[in-house]
């Protein structure tokens, strides 16, 4: 039962420091719609999405107004398309995109995912269909949104796979140049990817899972922020316990959604993702809360350390206030989307290469970062390998959202709108890896992969 302080409580998170769900995300299988025809395929596809999401953005409506708490997205997870395509005797999945475009229209969502392969080891025909198709499929569609996973701890990364990737996000680029190269903000490069991720642009409805499921998605980077104002000055210790307090809160708002939903609309409840998403909005960042740790801006020396701190405490304090968690769960630093973030690269404090060391104690990685559209493939193939290589070892996930936009340069602006929001395109190291690239082949997985 909830007492009335803590109801107070709650309403002074969402009326007052922006806490909200983030998405409540419906995964669905795909795995019943293969076909050889093409035609058939992508109408099957129409079908199962439009019919077992028929009521999703109903139902979180309902919640919202009942409940009175804000949530921001309605989204649809389905089961890779690589996998479920490859019976159809076609050289482009691009139509499969378009269907999956049109169910979201129908559907009123903003974000469908699954448009994705899985590669870290080698891929199959329809593997490199499906990546190949990627470019145009993004260019043509609005709500699709795609994903490779070309790297695990297991089986090491797919050089292979890194190579391509790099010619495929420049190509995609190219293709959506008119509109700041926005195809590239719905590609996600990722290495120990996760099959219950409600976040986009990262999300598909893995293998593992049941023919549909409710995941949900929290936020409050400004909840967390409040908390640790009421710390301003005190040990390590306190500030830890503060963020543990404030993500059990910010969870059990989840928990609620997600039950409520999952009963409404008859789907079994999956997981809650603990992840604080920021938004481009004053005061729902990540960063400032890193500066309220005493910080002068994110990316001073100490940033890393605060940010592991922040990771650690928010998965602690979040665990016991769930009963499943899973997705990514921890603390997000995406650049165009958290207003401390765009201010930190403004002034010069936050670099690319600081960007990468604090990905090492985070969620996910480098993520939706603008750079110069003249910034080569092979530069960015290296710039993903790098990522693929720090979730490889450490055993986390890590992606990469990079945005070479066409036509710009260091310092100019490039705006998405929304939550993708805007940001300074950031400058990216010079020199050559074109040679490494080159090499191909599979990079060993490490020592710690042995552990059966």
């Amino acid at each position: 039962m909830l007492l009335a302080k803590e109801i107070f409580e709650t309403r002074q998170m969402i009326e007052d420091n922006k806490l909200d769900v983030r998405t409540i995300t419906m995964g669905i299988s795909l795995r019943a719609c293969s076909h050889p025809d093409i035609r058939v395929f992508c109408q099957n596809i129409y079908d199962t999405i439009t019919h077992s999401a028929q009521h999703l953005v109903r139902v979180g409506a309902d919640i919202e107004a009942e409940f009175g708490v804000p949530i921001i997205n309605k989204r649809i997870s389905v089961t890779p398309i690589a996998i479920v395509a490859e019976s159809c005797r076609t050289d482009s999945y691009v139509p499969v995109a378009e269907a999956m475009e049109r169910a979201a229209r129908e559907l009123g969502i903003n974000f469908i995912g699954g448009f994705s392969a899985l590669v870290e080891k080698k891929a199959t025909e329809g593997d490199l269909i499906l990546i190949r198709s990627i470019p145009e499929a993004l260019a043509c569609t609005e709500r699709v949104c795609a994903s490779v996973n070309i790297g695990t701890t297991k089986a090491g990364i797919n050089m292979d796979a890194v190579r391509e990737m790099g010619l495929i996000v420049k190509r995609t680029a190219a293709l959506t140049a008119e509109r700041d190269a926005i195809g590239c903000a719905k590609l996600v490069i990722f290495a120990n990817a996760v099959e219950d991720n409600p976040f986009m642009a990262g999300a598909f409805h893995g293998v593992g899972e049941g023919t549909s499921t409710i995941n949900v998605g929290v936020s409050g980077p400004g909840v967390v922020k409040h908390a640790l104002e009421s710390v301003r000055g005190q040990p390590f210790d306190e500030v830890a316990e503060s963020v543990k307090r404030s993500a059990f809160k910010i969870t059990r708002v989840g928990q609620l959604v997600a039950r409520e939903a999952s009963k409404r609309l008859g789907v079994k409840m999956g997981i809650i993702d603990l992840s604080l998403a920021p938004t481009p909005a004053i005061g729902d960042s990540v960063a400032y809360i890193l500066e309220e740790m005493g910080l002068e801006r994110c990316g001073a020396p100490g940033t890393t350390a605060a940010l592991a701190l922040l990771n650690d405490a928010v998965k602690k304090g979040g665990l016991m206030a769930a009963q499943h968690v899973g997705g990514l769960s921890g603390a997000f630093i995406p650049v165009s989307e958290d207003a401390g973030m765009i201010a930190a690269v403004e002034c010069g404090s936050l670099t690319l290469e600081k960007l990468e060391a604090m990905t090492c104690v985070c969620s996910v990685g480098l993520d939706m970062i603008a750079i110069p559209g003249d910034t080569s493939a092979a530069t960015i193939s290296g710039i993903i390998a790098d990522e693929a290589a720090i979730g490889m070892v450490n055993n986390k996930t890590t992606a990469v959202r990079l945005i070479p936009v066409p036509g710009k340069t260091v310092g100019d602006n490039v705006e998405f709108g929304g939550l993708l929001g805007h940001c300074p395109v950031m400058a990216v190291n010079r020199f050559s890896c074109h040679d490494f690239i080159a090499r191909g082949g599979r990079i060993p997985a490490p020592l710690r992969s042995l552990t059966n």
